[in-house]
């Protein structure tokens, strides 16, 4: 499949991204954060999950930015800060 993937142009995203780029979870307001970048065209995307427990049930908000870096170790920062900005200006609106 991945032979296809790469003549038809395919793009990797979250969902197929390896375990290792998940970046350790970080407690904040009540929230837990993890930043979850991915490869695209041979950088690394801002992207990352945001879950908090809500009345016993576990919502969880993912999300994807443009913003690219050239290391993981950029992506995997900056996507911890866009998570931090996300939950200080939605909080638990986010899960609406």
């Amino acid at each position: 499949m991945s032979f296809l993937k790469s003549l038809f142009g395919g793009k990797s995203s979250p969902a197929e991204s390896d375990k290792e780029t998940l970046g350790e979870p970080l407690e904040y307001n009540g929230f837990v954060l993890r930043a979850a970048p991915f490869k695209s065209e041979g950088q690394y995307q801002t992207a990352g999950i945001i879950t908090k427990d809500v009345a016993g049930v576990r919502k969880e908000h993912r999300f994807i930015r443009a913003d690219r870096h050239a290391s993981l170790d950029d992506a995997l920062g900056f996507s911890i800060s866009k998570a931090k900005k996300i939950v200080d200006e939605q909080g638990e609106r986010m899960f609406d």
